[in-house]
C-alpha cells in the first residue's frame, strides 16, 4: 500500500455557499463541475470534495444528525505568521467563523482556527521547523 488521503470530502448544507467559500474565501483551486450536486478542488495531490451533507451521510449510512466536536480538524500550512493571519482574516470575511486568533503555540509555530460554513474545523499555520506539503510552494 501507497500511503496517502487522496480526497477529503466534507458534507454542506448550501453547496453554492460553500463552493463561493472555498472558492473565494480561502482561494482554492475549483476543477470543472462533474454536475451541480458535488464540487471538487484540487489541493496538490489531494482533493477536496463538496458534497451535500444528507447525501453524504446516506452514502456511508450513518445519520445526517449530530453538532459539536466531530474529533477532526483539517490544517492548511502556509509560509509565513503573515500569511496565516491573512488567510485567516480573508476566511471569515466570506462566513468563517473564527474560533482562536492566530498566535504563537507551544510547539514554537503560529497558528489559528476557524470553521467554515458549515462548521468542519480549519487551522491554518505556519510552522518554522519544516515544510509540509510540496517542495515547489
Amino acid at each position: 500500500m501507497q500511503p496517502r488521503i487522496s480526497m477529503i470530502s466534507l458534507g454542506v448544507v448550501d453547496i453554492e455557499a460553500s463552493i463561493n467559500f472555498y472558492a473565494e474565501g480561502l482561494e482554492l483551486p475549483r476543477m470543472a463541475p462533474f454536475n451541480e450536486e458535488i464540487a471538487f478542488f484540487n489541493l496538490n495531490g489531494t482533493w477536496l470534495s463538496l458534497y451535500p451533507w444528507d447525501k453524504l451521510a446516506e452514502d456511508a449510512q450513518v445519520p445526517s444528525q449530530g453538532s459539536g466536536f466531530r474529533g477532526m480538524a483539517l490544517a492548511h500550512n502556509v509560509s509565513s505568521k503573515d500569511h496565516v493571519d491573512t488567510l485567516i482574516e480573508q476566511a471569515v470575511r466570506h462566513g468563517a467563523k473564527l474560533i482562536k486568533q492566530p498566535e504563537m503555540v507551544f510547539w514554537g509555530g503560529y497558528s489559528g482556527y476557524f470553521a467554515d460554513l458549515d462548521d468542519h474545523l480549519w487551522e491554518i499555520a505556519w510552522n518554522p521547523h519544516m515544510w509540509i506539503g510540496p517542495e515547489d510552494l
